[in-house]
């Protein structure tokens, strides 16, 4: 299209279009709750124009990386993350991998209380199922409000796979919702991820 001459930098969450408009192409997401198009990488943005013969008459806009593509989270994508705040009612973190790769950007996770586990969601306390630096396995949600992606752990498999004591010793897990340090015998709260069998 020729307006667009001019490469137009985005970033995750920003929006690209309505549905209506335009089609998601690679490095975009089309979200159906408002059937508005995102960026969901950093890198600039193409408008491509329908092929002549096309019933579709909307254009594909599609965001090209500024830089070599790792992978990107995707809804329904399962991710490793590593917590860095907890807060009463959410727990932040960073996206390290997207199912066995390593991400080469920067995401950022929001995992709210109530995606923590499927059951009694009300008595669900971040601060005995996370800690900072905690490695966490989660399942994406959807893109959230502020450019971080919602995370949930509400699956028997998901949840922390690996954490340190405060002695600072890889703990073992113990249940669903404890993990011990070997060095102490020391006993702490997580929401345990469960090993695949």
């Amino acid at each position: 299209m020729e307006e667009e001459k001019e490469a137009v930098m985005v970033t995750p969450g920003e929006v690209l279009g309505r549905s209506s408009d335009v089609k998601a192409g690679r490095g975009a997401y089309a979200a159906p709750h408002n059937n508005t198009v995102y960026a969901s990488l950093t890198g600039f943005r193409r408008t491509i124009p329908p092929p002549p013969d096309s019933p579709d008459k909307r254009p594909t806009v599609e965001v090209t990386g500024h830089k070599a593509h790792g992978p990107v989270p995707q809804p329904g994508s399962i991710v490793i993350v590593r917590v860095t705040k907890v807060m009463a009612r959410s727990a932040s973190a960073d996206i390290m991998c997207v199912g066995s790769k390593c991400v080469r950007e920067k995401f950022t996770g929001i995992i709210r209380q109530q995606d923590v586990r499927a059951t009694e969601i009300d008595k669900v306390d971040m601060h005995l199922s996370f800690h900072p630096g905690d490695i966490v396995k989660a399942l994406v949600l959807s893109l959230g409000d502020a450019r971080a992606y919602f995370l949930s752990t509400a699956k028997n498999e998901l949840g922390v796979v690996s954490a340190e004591s405060i002695a600072g010793a890889t703990m073992v897990p113990v249940s669903w919702t404890e993990m011990q340090c070997p060095v102490t015998g020391q006993i702490e709260q997580r929401k345990v991820a469960k090993a695949a069998s």
